[in-house]
């Protein structure tokens, strides 16, 4: 199936907007309010769960088997570990990420009494009062404090303020769109794919095209902590694809230009058939494509499985730099992405079995095992073992 247009300025505009809402997982209700307006902006009527994860369906010229789209709206962030005698905070992070990108972040700190601002240095901060030992000191968590923008000098004074063991802070995104088409920002995992279901949404509703099955546009509020979708897909959907990051590294095979589709992540092999499902889709519509393997890596897809949905499950990423850290994507990557899950929603469905959870051994595919028919033949010198 052909890809749709998809506007690059909407969805720039709505990576732009959604980096400005803070959303550490467990602080999403702000930014699950913002999404559901837009849905409904565009003429979608989203269900929302009770903790705030989203679903929206496209409906199809067919019921089953359905499918979806997901991305997640959390992001990393920290916790209050500890009032400090110095009238300071401790951290514990939220989500996997160094304390090393942590030191120097601008922040905001969420208490009952209000919303303060503040800034996370290191223990040692001044050269002019720690000289060498500034760079000599261990990294890590428990070397790290929030210092916070008002007169606070001990924990008494926190607490007449309201600072409270538990209080989450949000790390500023300190986004940069540039002109030549990079993005440089915090929390692009996954604000960027929530920007890129929302563009796929808009090209599917301005084409007028119909879906050929139900299709369901899914935005999780845990995955940072490994929960994901474990409790907010469809009981019907067949199939789901994940957008998230693709981490560019020595070593690895994703790109910040086009898109990169994940073969295996650290809990093993996505399904076969839609993976190499959305990498013929990628061939016939001419878009920039690379595999990878992340061995370091679970997303959406992985707390589906381990939820026990018996879905198909495939995972299709940005190429970021410095993923959990300052990361860098390019909008190339991005349009890339929004114009394959076009194609991919459109398309017909390949295998029709899975419209009924379980049925007899008709109809079940085959995965390829015949032979290969190389058409690079030894010269006549290797024939002759020379």
């Amino acid at each position: 199936m052909a890809r749709l247009d998809v506007d690059i300025d909407y969805l720039g505009e709505q990576l732009k907007a959604l980096l400005k809402i803070p959303s550490p997982t467990g602080f999403t209700d702000t930014i699950t309010h913002a999404v559901v307006d837009e849905l409904q902006r565009l003429g979608v009527e989203p269900e929302v769960t009770r903790r705030g994860a989203i679903r929206a369906k496209l409906k199809g010229k067919a019921k089953d088997p359905s499918r979806a789209l997901i991305a997640h709206l959390d992001t990393l962030g920290a916790q209050v570990k500890y009032l400090k005698p110095n009238g300071r905070l401790e951290l514990v992070p939220i989500g996997n990420w160094s304390a090393r990108f942590a030191e120097g972040a601008r922040c905001t700190v969420f208490t009952e009494a209000g919303a303060y601002r503040g800034s996370i240095l290191p223990l040692k901060a001044s050269g002019h009062t720690y000289a060498d030992e500034i760079d000599t000191q261990p990294t890590g968590w428990p070397y790290v404090e929030v210092r916070v923008d008002a007169l606070v000098r001990d924990v008494p004074d926190l607490n007449r303020l309201g600072f409270h063991v538990g209080d989450v802070v949000a790390i500023d995104p300190e986004t940069e769109f540039l002109d030549n088409g990079f993005i440089v920002s915090r929390h692009l995992d996954d604000k960027a794919g929530v920007a890129i279901l929302l563009a796929t949404l808009k090209a599917m509703i301005d084409s007028g095209k119909k879906p050929p099955v139900d299709t369901w546009w899914v935005f999780s509020i845990a995955e940072e902590v490994g929960v994901g979708a474990s409790a907010v897909l469809p009981h019907d959907v067949a199939a789901m694809v994940t957008i998230d990051n693709g981490t560019t590294a020595p070593g690895q095979a994703s790109d910040e230009f086009g898109v990169t589709i994940a073969m295996a992540d650290q809990t093993g092999p996505f399904d076969y058939h839609l993976t190499h499902e959305l990498i013929r889709l990628a061939r016939d519509n001419d878009i920039r494509h690379q595999r990878d393997v992340f061995r370091y890596y679970r997303s959406d897809s992985a707390s589906a499985i381990e939820a026990g949905a018996d879905v198909r499950t495939a995972l299709v990423t940005f190429g970021i730099d410095a993923s959990h850290g300052y990361e860098r994507i390019h909008m190339h990557a991005l349009r890339s992405l929004a114009e394959l899950m076009t194609a991919y929603v459109t398309s017909p469905i390949d295998i029709k079995r899975d419209a009924k959870p379980v049925g007899p051994i008709d109809g079940f595919p085959h995965q390829p095992t015949e032979p290969a028919e190389p058409d690079i033949e030894p010269t006549e010198e290797l024939r002759a073992g020379e």
